[in-house]
């Protein structure tokens, strides 16, 4: 089903650019403008300039950049097509873990031809940015994230032995996490890699504004006689992990009301007690082992945080109320902690409807439990829902049920970094 391939992939020089530690960064995303300037004066020649471009014209000024710097070899194009095994090491809930896949070049399809598949509703301001991007630079500088299934190891078992060397590239970032690079030029162990994919379907983990962006950008080159089907720009720079891998890592995130004008704290408790178990607890340290308990015992269960440290669990009686409130969903959707949380809750008990959550007029969502319990102690928020992590099990049936998840339900850990490899679309 998926088509993979290889590719000439665009690196930097390091005797030339300067340390690799020094010319990577996180996701353009999560950066502030304080700190992409941070990363700017401690090496002119960071990716953030190609990534997230500023000034009165970014999108020309990162062509510019670009240019010039394949120019001066700065950056250069590897010599033969090659497969680029990626490997992050990191500490997650005080465990050490190793998450490793391939990075290549797949070619993008259509959402409804059930070949790529995705899990989350996506925003239309960021696609916006992205695709002028892309058709200023005609590159991809970060990668999208996506998932196989691979039971029985047979591509990450070639990974595992093609990367028992010392690897290519490796550093450390600023959150302590090794990125490990080994890249693969042989001719015959590129084609066996990128051949397993052939009757494989993959689901899109991390991405889904970059993959969106891609075939808006394929179509509007065909269409203005740039591009015919076929030609690179069918094709994404794309890292492919096994769902069943140990290493893979979902966090939660967490979602913080606001500015809602006629909150009542103890009227929304009475409502839940229709639908869930209350149970009230004074000590905040408590939230995440209590709910990891349910998490194990697949309760559908939140912590709404009331400001003073005071939390309520709140663990939902009966599964079968979400079939109705969803007919028209699968189980797979059905059964999500986020369907129970935004249905239940949050629309039909506090009257935030699904357009308000999407444009996020009294909804804001953070990754940092201790972030939602500033907005609130401080009186900036009215309550905040904390929750346990999406499993990837659910990511891949609601994907292959056709549907998505609601935003922000995952967030997998820990980000790519951007910066080791880039794919010019030519």
């Amino acid at each position: 089903m998926a088509l993979v391939k290889g590719f000439r992939g665009i690196r930097f020089d390091t005797e030339k650019a300067g340390n690799i530690e020094e010319l990577v960064c996180p996701p353009y995303d999560i950066i502030s403008d304080e700190q992409r300037v941070e990363y700017i004066e401690r090496n002119e020649y960071n990716i953030i300039r190609l990534e997230l471009p500023k000034g009165e014209n970014p999108y020309q000024n990162a062509k510019s950049i670009l240019d010039e710097w394949l120019e001066k070899g700065i950056l250069k194009k590897e010599d033969k097509n090659a497969v680029y095994i990626y490997e992050e090491e990191f500490t997650a809930y005080d465990k050490k873990y190793k998450v490793k896949g391939c990075i290549v070049r797949v070619k993008i399809e259509e959402f409804e031809k059930g070949v790529i598949l995705p899990h989350e509703f996506t925003l239309s301001k960021a696609k916006e940015d992205r695709l002028n991007l892309m058709k200023a630079t005609n590159c991809n500088f970060s990668q999208i994230y996506a998932l196989y299934s691979d039971e029985k190891r047979k591509t990450i078992s070639k990974l595992d032995s093609l990367s028992e060397r010392t690897p290519d590239i490796e550093l450390t970032d600023g959150d302590g996490v090794i990125h490990r690079m080994w890249i693969v030029t042989d001719d015959a162990q590129v084609e066996s890699i990128c051949n397993d994919f052939a009757d494989r379907k993959l689901y899109i983990a991390d991405g889904h504004h970059r993959y969106e962006t891609a075939l808006n950008y394929r179509n509007y080159c065909r269409e203005n006689g740039l591009a015919k089907e076929g030609d690179a720009v069918d094709y994404q720079m794309m890292m492919l992990v096994n769902m069943e891998h140990p290493g893979l890592v979902v966090f939660p995130t967490h979602r913080i009301v606001r500015d809602l004008k006629q909150f009542d704290l103890n009227g929304v408790l009475e409502s839940c007690e229709e639908y869930f178990e209350i149970k009230e607890y004074n000590k905040l340290d408590e939230v995440e082992s209590v709910l990891a308990e349910k998490y194990k015992s697949g309760d559908k269960a939140f912590g709404m945080y009331c400001g003073q440290g005071k939390w309520i669990l709140l663990v939902l009686k009966n599964k079968q109320i979400m079939p109705q409130l969803l007919p028209n969903k699968s189980k797979a959707s059905q059964g999500l902690d986020v369907s129970v949380l935004h249905t239940l809750i949050l629309e039909k008990l506090m009257g935030i409807d699904a357009e308000n959550m999407a444009q996020q007029i009294n909804l804001t969502y953070v990754k940092q439990i201790a972030k939602a319990v500033k907005a609130v102690d401080s009186g900036k928020a009215n309550c905040a829902f904390i929750l346990n992590p999406t499993k990837i099990s659910e990511v891949c049936e609601v994907s292959s049920a056709g549907e998505k998840m609601p935003q922000k339900s995952t967030y997998f850990y820990p980000k790519l970094i951007t910066g080791l490899v880039m794919n010019q679309l030519c």
